[in-house]
């Protein structure tokens, strides 16, 4: 038996990074699975991977900036399989930008991808789950800067600590629902985007894995395979009746000095 024997779940920001980890983790617990992403080809390809190994998800296309989308990606779910069980929120966008440099645009990017349409999301899911008086549970993928962060994270921390109150909100609003909702506030990750991120802003070579890791207390960066064994866990019924918490997942303890 899978810890998400015959659930049916949906991972938003699924193609890639942290989300493509919790879809194979969802796969493999026993899950029916659904994954967002805006690109066709990652997608697809995520598809092919799984199939290959004898395992099933469905791809969604869908630009989760627009709320109608991501509100549109939870019916599609709902049309193939008659409900949803679990939703995900991963999708996330970290581009940099200082309380004084970043334009509205970029702030409203932030809101749309990291607050918005893990809301509207949540929405749609939610309703459904109210709608045929069932029980079920959403892990929001949050960020440990949204305690404070960067000076260069300014909106991206701005959202992201919106996410962490909606995410108690909803939970505290939705107990009696027995739906549960909880966030992961996760630390520096090792991810496709995160490499990207690090070439593109801060000039990083081919070794700044190597170099972050031996700066840090566990020797690695987080890993996407373990966070998702973790979101698995929180989605399932043997987390029991915890909700509205937000975890922090990092090897940083806060509050710590020395």
């Amino acid at each position: 038996m899978g810890l998400l024997d015959g659930k049916v779940v949906l991972v938003n920001g699924g193609s890639q990074g942290v989300g493509a980890a919790i879809v194979r983790a969802a796969v493999r617990e026993g899950a029916v699975v659904a994954f967002t992403g805006r690109r066709s080809e990652p997608g697809e390809a995520l598809v092919a991977e799984l199939a290959a190994a004898g395992g099933k998800a469905m791809f969604v296309r869908a630009d989760l900036a627009d709320a109608e989308q991501a509100k549109a990606a939870v019916a599609e779910v709902v049309d193939a399989h008659g409900r949803i069980d679990c939703l995900v929120n991963s999708a996330g966008l970290t581009s940099r930008g200082t309380l004084l440099d970043t334009t509205p645009e970029l702030f409203d990017q932030h809101i749309a991808i990291n607050l918005k349409a893990p809301f509207f999301a949540m929405q749609a899911a939610v309703a459904d789950m109210v709608a045929r008086t069932a029980p079920g549970t959403i892990v929001n993928i949050i960020t440990s800067s949204a305690h404070g962060g960067q000076p260069f994270l300014a909106p991206y921390v701005a959202a992201k600590a919106g996410l962490v109150g909606l995410t108690r909100n909803a939970a505290h609003a939705h107990r009696w629902d027995r739906i549960r909702i909880n966030g992961l506030n996760i630390g520096w990750t090792a991810t496709e985007g995160e490499d990207a991120t690090q070439r593109a802003f801060h000039g990083a070579g081919d070794d700044w894995r190597e170099q972050a890791a031996a700066k840090l207390p566990m020797g690695k960066l987080g890993q996407p395979d373990e966070i998702a064994d973790f979101v698995v866990l929180l989605l399932s019924d043997r987390s029991g009746v915890v909700t509205g918490s937000v975890i922090d997942w990092d090897q940083n303890v806060l509050g710590g000095l020395d």
